[in-house]
């Protein structure tokens, strides 16, 4: 939960609680030379700071993802929330994107959805689950994007499922992962795609994986881990090669605390980071940081967009240097961003701020640049003064 910023900042950010915040000029150099860069930015090129009109849930959002103009939600809930009616919806759903309407597509998981990915017309499911729509699924599952009727991938894991990621036609799943299917898995696996085979391919890393994004041949691994394929330069952040398994040496990041989100482009990484605090980090292919943004919680989701990054997590306020306290409190002043913020491509703080509330906040983002939107998740009731409970769209 975020920490209330100190009395004597108090009278420089009430303002920004109800007015459109300006851009400003502040700026400060972190120790090791990294550029914390100016506090705010106008906000031109982000998505619109209210969000749309569609379902709500009646218990938290883990997983969100687009495939065309539908938007699939996983999650904890066991109705989707319509015109202040009910409608049965099993950890699972799907959303018009266009109109915020709620699909018909129903599928039944038996207990917690923690994560999605979409390929071939098939989402990927993990979580916590034994079964999925009646069939048995232990913790991996994949279901028709048009019909919901489930497919043939199977497998037995032994651990939990906290993240999945697609690409060049496999499959990627990482959590605290002991064996699949009898076989030795370090927290990491990956399966051929369409048929779901598992492959001999076994990255590992020592504890749990939280989050993973795939681009060309790299497969970004983030989580509390403190090595990943034996290697100590790896501690929570690392990239895999994702023919081989094989570790990126050339990748050498500093990640400051435990990672709960990735997403990754040619250019390098974005991570959400928990800690003192909480992190925004873009790192490039090397590992080098090249900007940074600190706020007063965990950053829990992130995503891109136009080449603006989102972020969201629990936070109640963004720090306007990266020093903060012990309690993750910020040291030099800060201006209100309460559970989701936006920063450009130079790592400089937006104005777009939609107000949401909460303890957890923002569990999940993504974005669809077909469309022009994010939607996130979450155990929010509030967004910019409107109710969306658990799930909006912008």
């Amino acid at each position: 939960m975020g920490v209330a910023t100190t009395t004597r900042m108090l009278k420089s950010v009430m303002p920004f609680f109800t007015t459109t915040l300006p851009g400003r000029a502040l700026t400060c150099t972190m120790a090791l030379g990294v550029v914390i860069a100016a506090a705010t930015a106008a906000s031109a090129g982000t998505v619109a700071g209210r969000p749309m009109a569609g379902p709500s849930f009646n218990g938290p959002v883990h997983a969100v993802v687009y495939s065309g103009t539908t938007v699939f939600v996983g999650g904890s809930f066991t109705a989707a929330v319509v015109d202040g009616k009910k409608v049965a919806r099993q950890r699972l759903a799907a959303v018009d994107a266009r109109t915020g309407s709620l699909l018909p597509w129903a599928p039944t998981a038996d207990a917690t959805v923690r994560t999605l990915a979409v390929s071939g017309g098939v989402v990927y499911v993990g979580g916590d689950f034994s079964s999925v729509s009646g069939k048995r699924r232990d913790s991996l599952a994949g279901i028709s994007a048009v019909s919901a009727s489930v497919t043939a991938l199977k497998h037995n894991i032994s651990g939990q499922v906290n993240a999945l990621a697609v690409g060049g036609g496999r499959l990627f799943v990482g959590g605290r992962i002991t064996a699949v299917d009898g076989k030795n898995r370090a927290n990491l696996a990956r399966f051929s795609l369409p048929a779901g085979t598992l492959a001999t391919w076994a990255a590992r890393t020592d504890d749990t994986v939280n989050a993973l994004a795939v681009t060309g041949n790299r497969l970004y691994v983030g989580g509390r881990f403190h090595k990943a394929d034996d290697v100590r330069a790896t501690l929570r952040l690392a990239a895999v090669d994702t023919s081989t398994g094989e570790l990126h040496t050339g990748f050498r990041p500093a990640a400051p605390s435990a990672v709960y989100a990735l997403t990754a482009d040619s250019t390098g990484v974005y991570a959400a980071h928990g800690g003192q605090g909480g992190r925004a980090v873009r790192y490039s292919t090397t590992g080098a940081t090249k900007w940074s943004r600190v706020f007063d919680g965990d950053v829990q989701a992130i995503t891109r967009l136009d080449g603006i990054t989102y972020v969201g997590g629990h936070f109640d306020v963004a720090c306007t240097t990266a020093r903060n306290t012990a309690r993750g409190a910020c040291t030099d002043g800060s201006v209100p961003r309460v559970k989701f913020a936006a920063i450009d491509g130079k790592g400089q703080l937006s104005d777009w701020a939609p107000q949401a509330n909460g303890v957890v906040g923002v569990r999940a983002l993504t974005a669809s640049p077909a469309l022009g939107q994010i939607s996130a998740g979450g155990d929010f009731t509030v967004v910019a003064g409107r109710s969306n409970k658990r799930f909006a769209a912008f």
